[in-house]
C-alpha cells in the first residue's frame, strides 16, 4: 500500500515578523504531506515537476533523502523552479508571495504504477490550473480507472479569488471524482462565502463526495457524513509558524488510514469509523509542524 501524490513543488524562504529570512526549505502543499508520510515510514510516489537549476536538484535530493519517490517528477529544461515567500504575522500565519518562471511544455512524465489499495492524494491549484488541467485532470481519472482512495485538499489561497468561477467547474469535478474532500474554513469561505460547514457539505459536497473534513485551526476539526458529523477539537498550543500545517494533517490522517488498510472499498461500504479514528493522528502531526519552522515532521 502506498501514496501517489500530485502537486507542485516550491522552494519556501520563510520572513519572521522582522521581515528577515529565518528558514527555508523545499515545499508544495502535497510535496509536504509527501515528506511526512514518508518519514512516518509510508512508501511514496510523486508526481510534479521542477527547473533543471540548481533549486530543482535541492528539492530532488531532498525527496530521495526522505524516502519519496521522484521517477515521476519531470525536469523541465528551460523556465525555472518556483519560489514561495512566507511572511509570518504576529499570530504566526503566513502569507505568501510566489515567483513563477514555467516553460511551455508541462508535466510530461511517466505515471506511477497504481494499485488498487494504494491512497491518491491530490490538491492545491496544481490541479485545477487551466494551464494543466486536460494532464491533471486524465491522471486523476487514472487513478479513479484503478480504484485508488482519492483524498482531494481543496487548499485555495485569496490570490486566485478573482478565477473562482472559472475554476468552479474543475473543483466541482475534483468532487466527483473523489472520495474524501478536505479544506479548511478558510478554503470553504473563499469559494463559497460561508461558514456553515454543514450546510456547505450538504450543498456543494455531498452530491459528488460522501466524505468532508473541515480543518478549523484551534477550532479543531469537523468530518462530515451523509448521516451526521463528528467534531474533534485540536490540541491547545502557542503556534511558532503554521506553514505546513494542513499539509501535515493530510499526512497524519492518511498514515492513519495506512495503518488500518483502508481502501476505496471501505468508502464503498460506507464504513467510516477508522476516517473519525485517523483524524487524531491528523492532529498530532499537525501540532507538531505548528511547533517548528519545518513544513513536516521529524523523522521518526
Amino acid at each position: 500500500m502506498k501514496v501517489i501524490g500530485i502537486g507542485e513543488t516550491v522552494f519556501d524562504i520563510i520572513f519572521g515578523t522582522d521581515n528577515q529570512p529565518c528558514s527555508a526549505h523545499p515545499g508544495g502543499s502535497v510535496f509536504n504531506a509527501l515528506i511526512s508520510l514518508a518519514r512516518s515510514g509510508v512508501e511514496c510516489e510523486f508526481v510534479s515537476e521542477v527547473g533543471n537549476d540548481h533549486v530543482g536538484e535541492i528539492i530532488r535530493n531532498f525527496m530521495r533523502v526522505n524516502g519519496v519517490g521522484d521517477s515521476a517528477v519531470c525536469v523541465f529544461p528551460d523556465g525555472k523552479s518556483p519560489l514561495a515567500l512566507a511572511f509570518l504575522d504576529a499570530d504566526s500565519n503566513a502569507h505568501y508571495t510566489f515567483y513563477k518562471d514555467y516553460p511551455s511544455q508541462r508535466l510530461q512524465v511517466v505515471l506511477p504504477d497504481m494499485l488498487e489499495d494504494d491512497i491518491f492524494l491530490m490538491g492545491s491549484y496544481f490541479v485545477i490550473n487551466p494551464v494543466l488541467r486536460s494532464r491533471t485532470k486524465d491522471i486523476i481519472a487514472e487513478a479513479r480507472a484503478h480504484n485508488l482512495l482519492i483524498y482531494y485538499d481543496i487548499n485555495f489561497r485569496a490570490n486566485h479569488i478573482d478565477e473562482r468561477q472559472a475554476l468552479m467547474g474543475s473543483i466541482k469535478e475534483n468532487f466527483q471524482m473523489s472520495d474524501i474532500v478536505k479544506g479548511s474554513d478558510e478554503d470553504f469561505r473563499l469559494l463559497f462565502g460561508s461558514s456553515d460547514w454543514q450546510e456547505i457539505y450538504r450543498r456543494e459536497v455531498m452530491p459528488y463526495c460522501p466524505v468532508c473534513i473541515c480543518t478549523q485551526g484551534a477550532n479543531g476539526v469537523d468530518i462530515m457524513f451523509p448521516d451526521g458529523h463528528v467534531h474533534i477539537d485540536a490540541n491547545r498550543i502557542t503556534p511558532v509558524s503554521t506553514v505546513g500545517a494542513g499539509d501535515s494533517f493530510n499526512a497524519g490522517f492518511i498514515s492513519g488510514l495506512v495503518k488500518r488498510n483502508y481502501t476505496h472499498k471501505n468508502i464503498q461500504r460506507a464504513d467510516y469509523k477508522p476516517l473519525v479514528d485517523s483524524i487524531a493522528s491528523g492532529i498530532e502531526f499537525s501540532t507538531e509542524v505548528c511547533m517548528s519552522l519545518e513544513n513536516y515532521i521529524a523523522k521518526r
